[in-house]
């Protein structure tokens, strides 16, 4: 078989289409994508990428063995998990990526009392808008706030988060529905539903100021800059921060536990399943 680290490289240009985006996925720099991709194709004896000023595209070639290496790839990810899953002590590590709201708001306020009933569990939680591959081992366990679509995935919903409008109690518009300016999302994310809502919801208003996450977004309304839209079991508990009459529908996105299948009988990842649920039912989170 051929290098089959060359062969990531292949995989990488075919996943970001450039040699910039592989690059930038795989952290090294652009030489490195191009040197390993010539010693790809030079190996192959087949030309597998086409290569413009501007972009690159696969051969048919190239896409044919591209086909090919992601279920290699899949193969070799779905060995790791099986094993992992196999083992039966309840002590090591285990990845959790959830949303910024819920890594800060949430798990990251249980882990006292996590580590007091699983002192031999480390729980590393990454904190991020995008959602984790399972099936590429980014995360052992994700949280999301929309139901998982992966045919990997064994999905379980423990609530959803009600928001509501939030202003600071020194907020000088905050009797004046009118003259209300919003807090709301940059561009980057201005394809997520809750972006989406603050919009519709602004109407004709201003939107003031933009972040890319909630956390940052709470912070900005405790400011007093203006008029924002938080979790309700987070804002009601803020003393700073009063909600603002709204009537119409309010954001209340689903809130999903996923793990691969191939996990899902790991005794160490359902302990932290089992965990993060029971927890989950403690909060203002309906069912």
């Amino acid at each position: 078989m051929k290098n089959w680290d060359d062969i990531r490289y292949l995989l990488a240009i075919a996943d970001t289409g450039s040699i910039s985006g592989a690059a930038r996925l795989l952290h090294v720099d652009h030489a490195t994508v191009s040197r390993r991709l010539n010693s790809l194709e030079d190996s192959l004896q087949n030309k597998l990428v086409n290569r413009t000023t501007r972009s690159c595209y696969l051969t048919l070639t190239g896409q044919k063995i591209a086909a090919l290496a992601k279920q290699m790839e899949e193969t070799s990810f779905a060995i790791d998990r099986l094993a992992l899953a196999a083992q039966f002590p309840v002590s090591g590590t285990v990845s959790v990526s959830a949303p910024p709201i819920l890594a800060t708001h949430f798990l990251a306020k249980c882990l006292h009392t996590f580590h007091q009933r699983y002192p031999d569990i480390t729980l590393n939680i990454t904190s991020s808008a995008l959602r984790a591959s399972l099936s590429k081992q980014e995360a052992d366990i994700a949280l999301r706030l929309i139901r998982p679509v992966d045919n990997n995935d064994v999905a379980r919903k423990i609530g959803t988060m009600p928001f509501a409008l939030y202003a600071s109690i020194d907020y000088l518009h905050r009797d004046k529905p009118n003259t209300w300016e919003f807090i709301g999302y940059d561009k980057a994310f201005s394809e997520m539903p809750h972006a989406k809502w603050i919009v519709s919801t602004a109407g004709d208003r201003k939107i003031v100021c933009s972040f890319s996450d909630i956390v940052s977004q709470i912070e900005a309304v405790k400011s007093g800059v203006g008029v924002g839209s938080i979790p309700q079991f987070i804002g009601d508990k803020e003393q700073k921060l009063v909600q603002l009459p709204y009537h119409d529908d309010i954001f209340s996105p689903e809130i999903w536990l996923a793990v691969h299948s191939d996990m899902r009988s790991s005794p160490i990842i359902r302990l932290v399943l089992d965990f993060i649920t029971t927890i989950a039912k403690e909060y203002d989170f309906s069912s």
